[in-house]
């Protein structure tokens, strides 16, 4: 590993964990693994991380930071509900199939063995977003651009589990089944 200033490190490090969860087999990582692809001791990568469960944490942190800033800036500019969930599934298909690994972290394939702290985490994420959805479809059922009967909650539920469904075919498929496949075709079954 090429030398890097201490903050560097845990980025490297990071990546380096990311870019091992992209393989298609969805093999278990130990640290030992990960030290030796970066070409460290695993007492290094000790050095900036207490566990293998804080590394973990840290590609949760970067998942939520990505998605929520991306998440505002949609309900920031967009003012129609039904076009803000439009860009809201878009950019979650987006977010997997750019990001490989992490979507092994979102589906909590890669999370098996480990802390449980680490899904309870996704589980929050998913909430969060399934609650983002939600803001969305109350506003487009009150600007009449989904019909009044709809129950925004149980709209916003059923388009959490379309996204997490695509991101699980993803994964499964080895990475074959790309997320953003067909989604302009399926967004009118969405769009009332």
């Amino acid at each position: 590993m090429a030398k890097a200033l201490p903050g560097e490190r845990r980025t490297q490090i990071l990546h380096t964990l990311a870019t091992m969860l992209e393989s298609p087999r969805g093999e278990k990582i130990t640290t030992a693994l990960l030290a030796k692809k970066l070409d460290v001791s695993e007492a290094a990568l000790y050095r900036h991380f207490a566990s293998k469960a804080q590394m973990f944490e840290g590609l949760i942190e970067f998942i939520e930071q990505s998605i929520f800033s991306l998440v505002n800036k949609i309900h920031g500019e967009e003012t129609s509900g039904l076009k803000q969930i439009e860009a809201l599934v878009a950019m979650l298909l987006s977010f997997a199939q750019k990001n490989p690994g992490m979507t092994r972290v979102l589906i909590g394939d890669a999370l098996v063995n480990e802390d449980d702290r680490l899904q309870a985490r996704i589980n929050q994420l998913h909430d969060r977003i399934e609650a983002s959805l939600r803001q969305s479809a109350r506003l487009a059922v009150t600007g009449g651009a989904l019909p009044e009967s709809w129950d925004a909650n149980a709209y916003a539920n059923c388009l959490i589990a379309f996204v997490t469904g695509r991101w699980h075919q993803f994964a499964k498929s080895g990475f074959k089944r790309l997320p953003l496949e067909n989604w302009p075709a399926q967004w009118p079954v969405f769009a009332g």
